[in-house]
Order: structure tokens, then C-alpha cells, then sequence
């Protein structure tokens, strides 16, 4: 199977973005456990959890946009997928590395990005 480009290109973004979340799960896991409280520690592994769950739907959707080259709607969505996750997960890691707390006011704008563009992916699948 040929990849179209922009499949291409989200299926490395996507590929950079796993490996950030491992990498940057591993050092919560094995770096910071010990300098930051429990509670520091859930809001980091939240943060985690999302990288990671959101880099496997951008894989997804990164291979829908092969089967529907056409889908505009579909490459919104990859991009707000990866917007969204970067400004969620990020500003929460952050929040815990720099004890930053007002960069948790900016955590819910990454979060609704993710809930649109999980919404424009569904009606993409539907109506494209």
C-alpha cells in the first residue's frame, strides 16, 4: 500500500509523539517520583495517559486520511488531535516540573481541543 503525504506526515508525527510519551513517562516513572508529591505525580502521569492515548487515535485517524485522501476534515482533525495533546499534556508536565500552577489554566484549552477533534474525526467518517 502507497501512503499519501499527509497520511505520511501524521504517521511521524505520530511516531515522534509515542516516542516522547515513553521517554517522557519513563522519566516521571523513574526521575521525578521521588521529588514531587503524589499528587504532582498523578497530574504528570494524567498528562501521560493522554499523550499516549491520543498519539494511538492520531495513528488512526493519520491512516484514515489515507483511505479518504479528500477529507479535509479529517486532516483538521489530525492536526487539532496533535494541537490538543501537545497543549494538554505539556502544560501539565510543566505545571509539575516548573511548580507553575497557572499553566494549569491553559490544560482545558488542549482538553476541548481534543473533544472537537474527535468530533470533526466522526463526522468526517460519516460524511466524507
Amino acid at each position: 500500500m502507497t501512503l499519501n503525504n499527509n497520511s505520511k506526515k501524521f504517521l511521524a508525527i505520530a511516531s515522534i509523539m509515542m516516542a516522547l510519551a515513553i521517554a517522557i513517562g519513563a522519566f516521571g516513572a523513574h526521575g521525578i517520583k521521588s521529588i514531587v508529591t503524589d499528587s504532582m505525580l498523578k497530574i504528570y502521569n494524567t498528562g501521560v495517559e493522554y499523550h499516549f492515548y491520543n498519539t494511538l487515535g492520531l495513528f488512526i485517524v493519520a491512516f484514515l486520511i489515507n483511505f479518504y485522501p479528500n477529507s479535509k476534515k479529517l486532516v483538521r482533525s489530525a492536526w487539532l488531535i496533535f494541537i490538543g495533546m501537545t497543549i494538554f499534556s505539556f502544560s501539565l508536565y510543566a505545571l509539575v516540573l516548573f511548580s507553575m500552577p497557572v499553566l494549569g489554566a491553559i490544560t482545558p484549552i488542549g482538553g476541548t481541543l481534543l473533544i472537537i477533534a474527535w468530533i470533526m474525526t466522526a463526522y468526517a467518517i460519516l460524511k466524507d
